[in-house]
């Protein structure tokens, strides 16, 4: 028989609350571990002592997943709204603040790394008041983060589909056709669609919004790509094809500072014309430094994250 719970407000702490949270969103000790940057030893221990305070067990194990027990599950609720009254709570002092003590956190798809860090360094000289935050990674781990509302806005290349979202354009984002600069190619004109489908060609893992776009277009012309190699990140293209193993299509942005180690092909339909966005979820609560930053994005984003996507 388990014994009668203690008084939670003194035997429950906000960071075991937090580890617990992470856990019930992602069905794993171990990611919670990595997602919270602690061992999992840590994490382990947070949630004994917290299904001790509680008196119940709040997990139980099947195979290698954690689900919650009827406990966990009423606790995971109250965790959702204890976190939900703090961040409104934290909106409403940062806009008592103003732009002073403001905070912002931000999340982008690694594409936005050849941009994004400008446009925030801008921001905070600016105003250095607001504290910022800038995570990066790929689109998968941006939307998780997205869908457990672990930050401010989100920056996609595409708008995420299923997902009750506001996504606001704010900058170009063309993708172009490369090559290495010696390929034959690259000292023609007006290259036919078709001639890119007749040379090995270096594709983004799929899934990934920049082969959509590819794909999309060279089956409206009835094109088929020769892909020799799938590849998951631009580095790894840019140095593929600087290397003459292929051509490929990355965004413009991608390109500064590649120093004339690839060229940009001029092929008929490039550059695919696609957005940037500035996203976040429907109806959440933006604070002033959110804001700012927003109409920021939209009067300035352009000029400010440089010639890449202007040109």
């Amino acid at each position: 028989m388990e014994r009668p719970p203690t008084n939670l407000r003194r035997h429950v702490s906000l960071r075991q609350l937090e580890v617990f949270e992470a856990i019930a969103r992602l069905g794993s000790f171990k990611r919670a571990a990595q997602t919270l940057h602690v061992t999992q030893p840590t994490v382990s221990m947070q949630i004994r002592k917290l299904s001790e305070a509680v008196g119940l067990p709040l997990f139980e194990q099947v195979g290698k997943r954690v689900y919650l027990t009827e406990a966990g599950e009423t606790l995971n609720q109250r965790c959702r709204e204890l976190f939900g009254t703090l961040e409104h709570l934290e909106t409403e002092v940062a806009n008592l603040q103003g732009l002073t003590q403001g905070r912002l956190r931000l999340a982008v798809v690694t594409t936005a790394k050849y941009f994004a860090p400008r446009l925030l360094g801008a921001f905070c000289e600016r105003y250095p008041g607001v504290d910022v935050s800038l995570k990066v990674t790929n689109r998968e781990r941006v939307l998780e983060r997205l869908e457990a509302n672990q930050d401010d806005l989100y920056i996609f290349g595409r708008p995420p589909a299923g997902v009750e979202v506001e996504a606001v354009p704010f900058l170009r984002n063309p993708l172009v056709a490369l090559g290495p600069p010696a390929h034959p190619l690259a000292s023609r004109r007006q290259v036919p669609l078709a001639d890119l489908g007749a040379h090995p060609f270096l594709a983004r893992e799929p899934g990934s919004g920049t082969r959509l776009a590819v794909e999309r277009l060279c089956d409206a012309h009835g094109v088929a790509l020769k892909v020799r190699m799938e590849l998951g990140s631009n580095e790894a293209i840019k140095q593929s094809v600087a290397a003459g193993m292929g051509l490929s299509v990355l965004s413009q942005h991608t390109l500064v500072g590649s120093g004339g180690e690839v060229a940009v092909l001029d092929v008929a339909g490039f550059p695919i014309e696609r957005q940037w966005y500035v996203v976040y979820p429907r109806g959440k609560e933006r604070s002033v430094a959110v804001e700012t930053f927003m109409a920021y994005l939209l009067e300035e984003g352009t000029d400010v994250a440089g010639s890449a996507g202007s040109g």
